[in-house]
C-alpha cells in the first residue's frame, strides 16, 4: 500500500532562455550576405495541473526538485532554437498552492485545472533580429533569460461534502464503510485509521461524499496525536457529523466531554481556506452545520448511554441520531439528514455563483513609468539604485564580453529615460548605479553616454569606441588634475622668479658669453 502524504515542499525551476546567435551569411558571389542569426528558444514551463488519477503527493516527497527544459539556442540560417518543454505534474484534487510566507497561490479543486508554478525565461534575439538602418550587421547577440525559481508548498485538503469527528475508536471507519462502498481499516484499538477515507452516499436522489477523519485528542490543534495533519481535510466540507462513542470502557470518558473537546480543537483550528459562504467568506469550522451521531447503542451499556446524554444535546441545539454502524440501526434517518444539509450548501454555493461581476479591462496607461530610481548610501558615498522590469531584463540579456552589446545597453537605458532621470534626481558623474535584483545586481560607475550610437562613430562589429578607453576619467578628476596642473606651474614660475631676482641667471649667462668668446679665439 502506498504513503499518504498530504503536505510538502516543492522546488520547481523553468527552464532557461537559449542564447540568440551571432552569425553572418556568407555565400559565393554574395559578399554583403548580412546578419543571420537565429533567435534562442524559450524555456519550459513548470504547470500543476488536477489529475484524477493522483491521490497523494507521494511522488514530491520523494522527488521534491523539480526542472523543466531549457531552450536551444539559435543558430545560423535564421534558424531559432528549439523550444524547452514544459514540465506537467500531476496534483490530486483538493491540492492547495502555497509560498513559504502561507500565501494561498492557487486552490485547485476542478479536474483539469492547471497552475503556472514556475514561468520559463525568455530565449535571447539573434543578431537578425538586431538588425536596423543604422546597425545593418550587429556584431552580437541577446542572452536568453533563466527560467524563474521558486519554492511551493502543496497541501492536500480532502474535497468531500461531509465530515466524519470524533475520538480514536468513535466507530468512524465503521460507519462510513456502513454508509458507503469504501472499506477502510477497522480494528478495535486507536488510530486504527492513519489517512482520511472517502466514501459516496446514495440519500434518496441526493448523492455526497463523505470524510473519515483520522480521530482527535485534546492538543489536536497544537500538534498533538494525528489531528494536527489532518484536521485541514475537514476545511473544505460544508457539514460536520460528530460521532460520539456510547460504548466507551475509560471511566472519565463520556459523549458529553468528547463533544466539548472535539468543539474546542475546531474552534482553535484557523481554516485559511475552500469552503466559503455565500457572502463570499471563510466560515470557520466551528460555525459549521453539525449533527450528533450517538455511536455503539447496539451494546448493552449503549443505548443508556444515549437515552441519558440526548436531552441535554437536544439543548444544546443539536441534531440527535441513535445509530449503531455495527447493526446499521438509525443509518437511514443519518443519511437523509446529511443529504438536507449537503443540499443547502450547495444552493447557497449556486446562488452566490450567479452573482458574476464583469471584469473591466483597462488599457495599459501610456504615461506608466518603466523604473524608479532609487538613492541610497554605500560607504558613505551616494549609490543610485534603477528599479524596474524592462532595465533588469535588459541587465539579463547582455553579454557583457562584448563591447558592441553594451554599448547598445548603455542605448537602450538613455532612450529609456535612465540618464535623464538620474540627471534630474542629483546625480554625478562617477557615482556608483545599480541595475537588478541583490543577486544579479550589475554596478556601475555612471557617465552620461554620447549621444550618437556606436554605429554611426565607425565602431567595428563587436566593438565600441566609446568603451575603448576604459580608464576614462571622470570630470570631478579631471577638475583636479588641472588644478594640480596649475598649482604646479605657479610654484615653478615662483621658483624662477627667486632665481632670477638672487642673479643666478645672470652669472649663467655671462658664463655662457665668455665660453662662446673663448672658442672664437682659439679658432
Amino acid at each position: 500500500m502506498a504513503a499518504f502524504v498530504d503536505r510538502v515542499t516543492l522546488h520547481v525551476t523553468a527552464g532557461n532562455g537559449g542564447h540568440g546567435c551571432v552569425s553572418v551569411h556568407r555565400e559565393k558571389f554574395k559578399p554583403l550576405g548580412g546578419p543571420d542569426g537565429g533567435t534562442g528558444g524559450n524555456g519550459g514551463d513548470v504547470i500543476l495541473k488536477v489529475d484524477p488519477q493522483v491521490t497523494t503527493l507521494l511522488d514530491f516527497h520523494h522527488l521534491p526538485h523539480r526542472k523543466a527544459g531549457n531552450g536551444e539556442p539559435g543558430k545560423g540560417g535564421l534558424r531559432p532554437g528549439k523550444q524547452g518543454e514544459d514540465l506537467v505534474l500531476g496534483v490530486p484534487i483538493g491540492t492547495v498552492v502555497k509560498n513559504r510566507e502561507g500565501e494561498i497561490l492557487a486552490d485547485m479543486v476542478t479536474v483539469g485545472q492547471e497552475f503556472l508554478a514556475a514561468e520559463g525565461g525568455q530565449g535571447g534575439l539573434g543578431n537578425a533580429s538586431l538588425a536596423s538602418d543604422k546597425r545593418k550587421a550587429p556584431g552580437f547577440a541577446l542572452l536568453g533569460i533563466p527560467g524563474r525559481s521558486r519554492d511551493i508548498v502543496l497541501e492536500l485538503k480532502t474535497v468531500a461534502d461531509v465530515a466524519l469527528v470524533g475520538f480514536p475508536s468513535a466507530g468512524k471507519s465503521s460507519l462510513i464503510a456502513a454508509l458507503s462502498a469504501a472499506r477502510p481499516k477497522i480494528a478495535d484499538y486507536p488510530f486504527t485509521t492513519l489517512v482520511p477515507n472517502l466514501g459516496v452516499v446514495q440519500a434518496g436522489e441526493v448523492r455526497f461524499t463523505v470524510a473519515d477523519v483520522p480521530g482527535l485528542i485534546p492538543g489536536a490543534s497544537e500538534g498533538k496525536g494525528l489531528g494536527h495533519e489532518f484536521l485541514r481535510h475537514v476545511e473544505r466540507c460544508a457539514a460536520i457529523v460528530h460521532v460520539l462513542d456510547c460504548g466507551t470502557l475509560e471511566a472519565d470518558r463520556d459523549p458529553l466531554s468528547d463533544l466539548e473537546v472535539i468543539e474546542q480543537e475546531l474552534a482553535a483550528y484557523s481554516a485559511d481556506s475552500t469552503f466559503h459562504g455565500s457572502d463570499g467568506n471563510v466560515i470557520p469550522l466551528v460555525e459549521r452545520p453539525k449533527l450528533v451521531a450517538l455511536n455503539k447503542v447496539d451494546m448493552p451499556d449503549g443505548a443508556d448511554m444515549a437515552e441519558f446524554m440526548r436531552p441535554e444535546l437536544e439543548k444544546r441545539g443539536y441534531r440527535v441520531f441513535e445509530i449503531s454502524a455495527l447493526s446499521r440501526n438509525g443509518l437511514r434517518e443519518l443519511s437523509f439528514a446529511m443529504a438536507e444539509l449537503v443540499e443547502q450548501a450547495r444552493a447557497q454555493r449556486e446562488e452566490a455563483v450567479q452573482v458574476v461581476t464583469p471584469e473591466v479591462i483597462r488599457p495599459r496607461s501610456v504615461n506608466k513609468a518603466e523604473f524608479t530610481i532609487r538613492r541610497e548610501e554605500q560607504n558613505l558615498e551616494p549609490l543610485w539604485r534603477v528599479i524596474g522590469a524592462k532595465p533588469e531584463r535588459w541587465i539579463q540579456q547582455t553579454d557583457f564580453r562584448n563591447d558592441e552589446a553594451v554599448g547598445y545597453l548603455a542605448d537602450r537605458l538613455a532612450k529609456l529615460g535612465i540618464e535623464d532621470q538620474l540627471f534630474k534626481a542629483g546625480a554625478r558623474p562617477g557615482d556608483a548605479v545599480v541595475i537588478g535584483a541583490e543577486d544579479d545586481a550589475v554596478v556601475f560607475d555612471w557617465e552620461p553616454t554620447m549621444v550618437a550610437g556606436a554605429e554611426l562613430l565607425g565602431s567595428r562589429r563587436g566593438e565600441d569606441v566609446r568603451l575603448e578607453d576604459r580608464s576614462r576619467p571622470t570630470r570631478d578628476q579631471k577638475r583636479a588634475e588641472y588644478q594640480e596642473r596649475r598649482e604646479a606651474k605657479a610654484a615653478a614660475r615662483e621658483e624662477l622668479e627667486v632665481e632670477r631676482k638672487a642673479g643666478i641667471w645672470t652669472e649663467s649667462v655671462n658664463a655662457k658669453a665668455r665660453a662662446r668668446a673663448r672658442d672664437n679665439e682659439s679658432k
